[in-house]
Protein backbone atom coordinates (compact mmCIF):
# COMPACT_ATOMS: atom_id res chain seq x y z
CA UNK A 1 0.00 0.00 0.00
CA UNK A 2 1.20 3.48 -0.81
CA UNK A 3 -0.22 6.40 1.16
CA UNK A 4 0.58 9.99 0.17
CA UNK A 5 0.32 13.00 2.48
CA UNK A 6 0.61 16.40 0.79
CA UNK A 7 1.47 19.61 2.66
CA UNK A 8 0.36 23.02 1.35
CA UNK A 9 3.47 24.78 2.66
CA UNK A 10 6.06 22.12 1.73
CA UNK A 11 7.66 21.28 -1.61
CA UNK A 12 7.56 17.55 -0.86
CA UNK A 13 5.03 14.82 -0.17
CA UNK A 14 5.35 12.28 2.66
CA UNK A 15 4.89 8.83 1.17
CA UNK A 16 4.26 5.81 3.39
CA UNK A 17 5.16 2.50 1.78
CA UNK A 18 3.65 -0.63 3.38
CA UNK A 19 4.33 -4.08 2.00
CA UNK A 20 4.05 -7.69 3.12
CA UNK A 21 5.66 -10.83 1.72
CA UNK A 22 5.50 -14.28 3.29
CA UNK A 23 8.74 -15.37 4.97
CA UNK A 24 10.34 -11.94 4.51
CA UNK A 25 13.16 -11.16 6.91
CA UNK A 26 14.10 -7.84 5.29
CA UNK A 27 12.52 -5.56 2.70
CA UNK A 28 14.25 -2.58 1.10
CA UNK A 29 13.03 0.00 -1.43
CA UNK A 30 15.38 0.80 -4.29
CA UNK A 31 15.12 3.30 -7.14
CA UNK A 32 13.51 6.27 -5.41
CA UNK A 33 15.03 9.53 -6.69
CA UNK A 34 16.76 7.33 -9.33
CA UNK A 35 18.98 5.86 -6.61
CA UNK A 36 19.41 2.13 -7.25
CA UNK A 37 22.52 1.90 -5.04
CA UNK A 38 21.28 3.16 -1.66
CA UNK A 39 18.18 1.45 -0.37
CA UNK A 40 15.51 2.60 2.06
CA UNK A 41 15.28 -0.05 4.77
CA UNK A 42 11.71 -0.84 5.74
CA UNK A 43 10.81 -1.48 9.40
CA UNK A 44 9.05 -4.70 10.37
CA UNK A 45 5.79 -4.26 12.26
CA UNK A 46 4.21 -6.68 14.75
CA UNK A 47 1.62 -7.82 12.18
CA UNK A 48 4.37 -8.89 9.75
CA UNK A 49 4.10 -5.95 7.37
CA UNK A 50 7.05 -3.73 6.58
CA UNK A 51 6.78 0.05 6.24
CA UNK A 52 8.87 3.13 5.54
CA UNK A 53 8.14 6.86 5.28
CA UNK A 54 9.94 8.77 2.54
CA UNK A 55 9.72 12.44 1.59
CA UNK A 56 9.60 12.82 -2.20
CA UNK A 57 9.55 16.08 -4.19
CA UNK A 58 6.19 17.29 -5.49
CA UNK A 59 5.53 16.99 -9.24
CA UNK A 60 7.88 14.03 -9.63
CA UNK A 61 7.71 10.42 -10.79
CA UNK A 62 9.78 7.60 -9.30
CA UNK A 63 10.44 4.07 -10.47
CA UNK A 64 11.16 1.61 -7.68
CA UNK A 65 11.21 -2.03 -6.64
CA UNK A 66 11.20 -3.86 -3.33
CA UNK A 67 14.16 -6.16 -2.61
CA UNK A 68 13.09 -8.96 -0.27
CA UNK A 69 15.72 -10.85 1.76
CA UNK A 70 18.47 -9.19 -0.34
CA UNK A 71 17.70 -11.41 -3.35
CA UNK A 72 14.07 -11.26 -4.58
CA UNK A 73 12.92 -8.20 -6.58
CA UNK A 74 9.18 -7.49 -6.29
CA UNK A 75 6.84 -4.81 -7.68
CA UNK A 76 4.11 -3.15 -5.62
CA UNK A 77 0.65 -4.01 -7.01
CA UNK A 78 -0.73 -0.81 -5.41
CA UNK A 79 1.72 1.44 -7.30
CA UNK A 80 0.38 4.15 -9.61
CA UNK A 81 1.78 2.41 -12.70
CA UNK A 82 4.45 0.08 -14.01
CA UNK A 83 7.28 0.94 -16.42
CA UNK A 84 9.46 -1.44 -18.43
CA UNK A 85 13.06 -1.72 -17.26
CA UNK A 86 16.31 -2.59 -19.05
CA UNK A 87 16.30 -6.12 -17.63
CA UNK A 88 13.20 -7.22 -19.56
CA UNK A 89 10.90 -6.82 -16.57
CA UNK A 90 9.11 -3.85 -15.07
CA UNK A 91 9.42 -1.41 -12.18
CA UNK A 92 6.68 0.04 -10.00
CA UNK A 93 6.00 3.76 -10.48
CA UNK A 94 4.79 6.26 -7.88
CA UNK A 95 3.68 9.71 -9.10
CA UNK A 96 3.72 12.63 -6.68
Amino acid sequence: MIQKTYYKTKDYCKVKFSFQVEDAETIEILGLNSDWENSVIMSRKKDGTFSADVNLPKDSKHEFKYRVNSTLWVNDPSADAEAPNTFGGSNSVVTI
